[in-house]
């Protein structure tokens, strides 16, 4: 299993800025694709964004052009940059560590999640 500890969360007005961080414990070997996720109230857990060990990411089309996710593989951290923050972005942030397809991958594990982060948009 891979350990994830996510953090930046907190309260901000809309337009505003946050960072949030996770940081994965190490595992020789094994690469994994980082993707966020957020979950609000009474709603199903949805998809962010996701960035891969070569650096390819994706976006879900509410955050694009407004959320940046990176990683610092030295660190073993990604981030998530979340610029013009809206009240509907009010969530609990999960990051989520995925192994990569193929049979190189096998022994890896996949399906992490950390325990998430609370981010709070007010109007």
């Amino acid at each position: 299993q891979v350990q994830l500890a996510e953090s930046g969360g907190g309260s901000v007005q809309a337009g505003g800025s946050l960072r949030l961080s996770c940081i994965a414990s190490e595992r020789a070997f094994c690469k994994y694709a980082m993707a966020w996720y957020r979950q609000a109230p009474h709603r199903e857990r949805e998809f962010v964004s996701v960035i891969r060990p070569d650096g390819t990411t994706n976006y879900a089309d509410v955050v694009k052009g407004r959320f940046t996710i990176s990683q610092d593989n030295p660190k073993r951290t990604v981030y998530l940059q979340m610029n013009d923050l809206k009240p509907e972005d009010s969530a609990v942030y999960y990051c989520k560590a995925d192994r990569l397809p193929g049979p190189t991958w096998l022994s890896c594990p996949t399906n992490n999640w950390g325990q998430g982060t609370q981010v709070t948009v007010s109007s």
